[in-house]
């Protein structure tokens, strides 16, 4: 369905002062305009802001009829078919602004020559024209406007000369073609062609295709690229002097037109340096029209006309050493094709995806159509029309994938099309367009009444008045060629947001359609890789924040399945959450009107989002009057929000008091109740609504709505005024509701982390208690997705930084080590030998021996790794009793018992009888009773000292152990041989007794 508005899209117009009559007319670039008559080209110069917006340029006469032109951008050259005596020639004019007068000087060169043999010092400043020589006659041609290549349509080929640029010497070089390709497409006879970026498109009068030329695959270049039965018969097979055989239409897309398209056969030519560019290619799109018999209309009513690819860009630049941007280059984004018939047309997306986009419905029967970026431009017999188009919203998809989200929006591909204007010209015949401007020709037949003639010459209608037209005596002669300026991005977009206006108060989706065309006609003029103004693009951003206000505002008070695009149009339009709330005027203030669902899905999100905006106690309270209408149950998540931390919590009291109880979790609602006692500081309404649940229930309130305890604002984490009140009253239950968050994955370990800190007003180095006990109930919890040698780091370090600084925790700890080693298996029991070594001191000190033994039984658990720790030890000194134990299990859990025994022997004899019964009892290190504590033993009994006796008393116990495992011949060889036989006897009488009993 083509929505019909009256606006004004066109805006002044000039008649362009020929010297004959028009034939064919091109333009392109900056500023070029090249209009063919007879044997001659007239080229202008058409400046917007220049005193004479289109002025003459230069005249050069061509070798015989024009019958068609095209100019390339890069290159800045034009290219002619020209016929003379029945013979087609193709050239390319070059360097043609040199050009003074008619009568300058031409080089003329053929193409691929040598152009060192042309070169003269005077062909810097003089045009040149290069004859390209073809073994068929030319049929169409084609500019690519990203590399500036030509493609030529011959009987059933297409033939690619790539641009060059030969260098004559350091200082000059010459622009050149060299034949790169050769497309054998069978039984076609191109009317029309189209080259882009790779992209080449070729029609007949009934036939349309679309290739792809590039690298991949191997593909044989002599062979045919598909085979299918869908393809074009020549016009003598279709033919007869009794009827006309008509082809079933068809419609071939992507992989099926490359299984069943048209047989293409690619040729190289081996002359291009650059051979991989064309090694393949494939056919995209086939499509295929039959002509209407039964109506037994003329053939020109059903042939095609208009071939184009539009290519929309994107700027693409690098960053230098420094920062800065370097030069940008323009790449391709996407890539459009449209064709039309008669009376409707087509355009297709053609590059990342092959697909329909959009149909035109013309009121008269069309003779041509331009496309752009932003519009369609049909011309009829009498009329100029206008129709938007959707290639900005494709781009906007191929451009940016967070299109279609929360955080941003794009009108849809399949929006209606819209026709802004329909505007009378006599005698259209031709139409082209470039930048702002639109060219067109009219020729006048002997039919045309006067006064329709009159009306033709007048300049378009505007709201504010009207210019008079600037005529020409040419004019007279039924023949005008017409400048039609299109109005400024700005101003037509203006035009279109005060004519929604008119749709505001209906609530219809006239308005959304009509605020989307304008969003996506400002969404277009963005895109433009020329835009470079400062100024323009900034006006452009502003009318695109406004636009995306607009739609925002009528999503947001319409009913539709689509209202939950307010929030990523809010969210594009830069506005505030205040801002949006003050200009919805469908908000009520007295409970009589239900705010309608985009509203409410904006608000929601925006509460959740928004969470550095806060909102003022009245917007807040209308906030509050919003949700308890319609969405109730949302109220007390609503009431979290950092942005109504401004609310009255007496009218947040009264609204929660108002809840239906079966409509939301009791225990949300008591939560938030408490949350609100507290802000006034009512303490027995906050007690009483604490004590409604038991203490797990209210841990599930808190992960139903984490807001209630943590924030976060500007980045950081805050906590809220329940959490604070919770440290002091309730700690417990605080550690298990962050515990809950993290493992319901509400919270990140990062930022628990920094909640606690926050919270107990610590810096960044200082660890609270409080952290320290979330730390352990992770432990005790066993999380699947903490990673446990950094938590047992975390714990290590804080018990030995508490233990050598003498530091006592600055709260009571909520767990003790009994309750770690019983409730959870990463610590463990502590190794009974270590009892001897803690001093008697320490123990008189709960905290550093809670501390100590918490550190000694971690190292004790299953779970830790003990190299891992070993250079964080030294601020724990092996002179102290603490620091001794913690170094003598690391070396025992790492195996090295040899170590221990010595610090042992060293630091606390008394203690090498219990640690070797524990430590030596395996089969393994059975034998250091013998082979290390022995020899040490009686080497410290012959030095004597002050641990005499219980170095005495610890060899007697050894060799106990030894009689006892040894077999007699081996404990004597291990006894000193400086020892008292009456000491030993009693071992040895033992092992004796032990043998003969054996």
């Amino acid at each position: 369905m083509v929505q019909l508005y009256n606006l004004h899209p066109f805006g002044s117009q000039q008649v362009v002062r020929c010297q004959q009559e028009p034939e064919r007319v091109c333009c392109g670039g900056q500023d070029a305009l090249f209009v063919a008559a007879g044997c001659k080209v007239e080229a202008f110069s058409v400046e917007a802001r220049a005193p004479e917006p289109c002025r003459p340029r230069c005249c050069f006469s061509t070798l015989g009829r024009v019958l068609h032109l095209s100019y390339s951008e890069p290159g800045d050259y034009l290219v002619t078919i020209e016929e003379k005596n029945k013979a087609v020639f193709l050239r390319a004019y070059v360097n043609w602004r040199s050009r003074t007068s008619e009568n300058s000087r031409v080089c003329i060169r053929m193409v691929g020559h040598r152009v060192e043999g042309c070169f003269r010092e005077a062909s810097k400043d003089q045009m040149s024209i290069i004859e390209i020589p073809l073994a068929e006659p030319p049929l169409c041609i084609s500019c690519c406007p990203v590399k500036g290549d030509l493609l030529v349509g011959c009987l059933n080929k297409l033939v690619l000369f790539s641009l060059k640029w030969r260098a004559v010497n350091e200082e000059f070089s010459m622009l050149d073609f060299e034949r790169s390709l050769i497309l054998h497409i069978e039984n076609i006879l191109p009317v029309e062609i189209s080259f882009c970026a790779g992209y080449v498109a070729v029609m007949t009068d009934l036939e349309v295709l679309i290739l792809r030329l590039g690298s991949e695959g191997n593909i044989d270049p002599s062979s045919p690229m598909k085979n299918g039965d869908a393809h074009s018969v020549p016009a003598t097979q279709l033919e007869s002097e009794d009827f006309v055989i008509c082809q079933k239409p068809t419609e071939l897309l992507g992989e099926v037109c490359r299984q069943s398209g048209p047989s293409v056969t690619l040729e190289s030519t081996g002359l291009s340096d650059d051979k991989a560019s064309a090694s393949c290619v494939q056919p995209i799109l086939y499509r295929c029209f039959t002509p209407d018999v039964s109506s037994y209309v003329f053939p020109d009513d059903t042939k095609l006309h208009s071939l184009q690819l539009l290519p929309i860009f994107q700027m693409a630049g690098s960053v230098t050493a420094d920062g800065k941007s370097s030069s940008q280059e323009k790449e391709l984004l996407s890539l459009f094709c449209f064709f039309s018939l008669p009376h409707i047309g087509y355009l297709y997306m053609a590059a990342k995806s092959v697909e329909l986009m959009s149909v035109y419905q013309y009121p008269e029967k069309s003779q041509q159509a331009v496309l752009t970026p932003q519009f369609l431009h049909v011309i009829t017999s009498n009329n100029l029309q206008c129709f938007t188009v959707r290639c900005s919203a494709a781009a906007a998809r191929d451009a940016d994938p967070y299109v279609d989200t929360t955080l941003k929006a794009c009108p849809p591909v399949s929006l209606d099309i819209c026709a802004l204007r329909m505007q009378l010209f006599i005698g259209l015949k031709a139409i082209c367009h470039f930048k702002n401007h639109i060219i067109l020709l009219t020729k006048a037949g002997s039919e045309d009444t006067p006064d329709r003639r009159r009306s033709s010459k007048r300049l378009l209608s505007r709201k504010d008045g009207s210019v008079q037209l600037k005529t020409s005596a040419a004019a007279e002669a039924g023949w005008n060629l017409y400048i039609v300026d299109t109005i400024s991005t700005v101003q037509l977009y203006k035009e279109m947001v005060d004519y929604s206006k008119t749709y505001k108060n209906v609530r219809t989706q006239s308005c959304i359609h009509l605020l989307s065309e304008a969003h996506l006609l400002v969404r277009a003029a963005l895109m433009d890789p020329c835009l470079t103004e400062p100024g323009e693009k900034e006006e452009l951003l502003e009318a695109f924040r406004e636009s995306c206000g607009h739609l925002g505002d009528c999503y947001s008070r319409l009913d539709t399945q689509y209202s939950h695009l307010a929030l990523p149009y809010y969210k594009m339009s830069g506005l505030s959450m205040t801002d949006v709330l003050t200009r919805i005027d469908s908000v009520i203030e007295d409970g009589s009107q239900n705010p309608e669902r985009g509203l409410l899905f904006y608000i929601n999100h925006s509460l959740y989002e928004n969470v550095d905006e806060e909102l003022s106690e009245e917007l807040a309270t209308k906030v509050i009057q919003i949700f308890s209408i319609a969405e109730p149950k949302q109220l007390p998540h609503a009431l979290c929000s950092p942005c109504m931390k401004n609310v009255d919590p007496l009218i947040a009291m009264k609204y929660l008091k108002k809840l239906n109880p079966s409509g939301v979790s009791s225990v949300l609602v008591a939560l938030t109740k408490a949350a609100m006692a507290l802000k006034i500081g009512d303490l027995d309404m906050y007690k009483k609504e604490m004590k409604c649940h038991p203490e797990m229930k209210l841990v599930y309130g808190f992960i139903l709505e984490p807001r209630l305890l943590v924030q976060q604002r500007k980045g950081q984490v805050v906590p809220t005024e329940l959490a604070a009140h919770l440290k002091e009253t309730q700690p417990d239950l605080l550690v298990a509701s962050v515990l809950g968050l993290q493992k319901n994955n509400k919270i990140e370990v990062e930022e628990a982390d920094a909640f606690f800190k926050v919270l107990c007003g610590k810096d960044e180095d200082v660890i609270p208690q409080l952290l320290v006990d979330f730390w352990e109930a992770q432990l005790v919890a066993s999380l699947p997705e903490i990673v446990l040698q950094n938590l047992f780091f975390k714990l290590l370090s804080q018990y030995i930084w508490r233990l050598s600084q003498r530091q006592p925790p600055d709260t009571k700890p909520l767990r003790n080590p009994e309750d770690l080693i019983n409730s959870c298996s990463h610590y463990g029991l502590i190794y009974p030998w270590v009892t001897f070594l803690t001093s008697p001191d320490s123990l008189h000190d709960q905290n550093y021996a809670e501390d100590l033994s918490k550190l000694q039984s971690l190292i004790c658990g299953p779970s830790f790794d003990v190299a891992s720790i070993l250079p964080f030890l030294e601020p724990l000194s092996e002179d102290t009793s603490a620091g001794l134990s913690i170094h003598l299990l690391c070396l025992t859990r790492l195996k090295e018992h040899e170590r221990a025994i010595d610090s042992l022997l060293d630091k606390c004899p008394e203690a090498i009888i219990p640690y070797a019964h524990h430590e030596l009892k395996e089969e393994g290190h059975r034998a250091l009773w013998w082979k290390k504590l022995l020899p040490d033993l009686c080497q410290r009994l012959r030095e004597g000292g002050e641990k005499y006796d219980v170095h005495l008393s610890s060899l007697k116990e050894t060799l106990a152990v030894a009689a006892a495992e040894l077999e007699l011949r081996d404990f004597l060889n291990v006894l000193p041989e400086d020892g008292t036989a009456a000491f030993f006897l009693p071992y040895l009488l033992y092992s004796s007794r032990k043998k003969s009993i054996t």
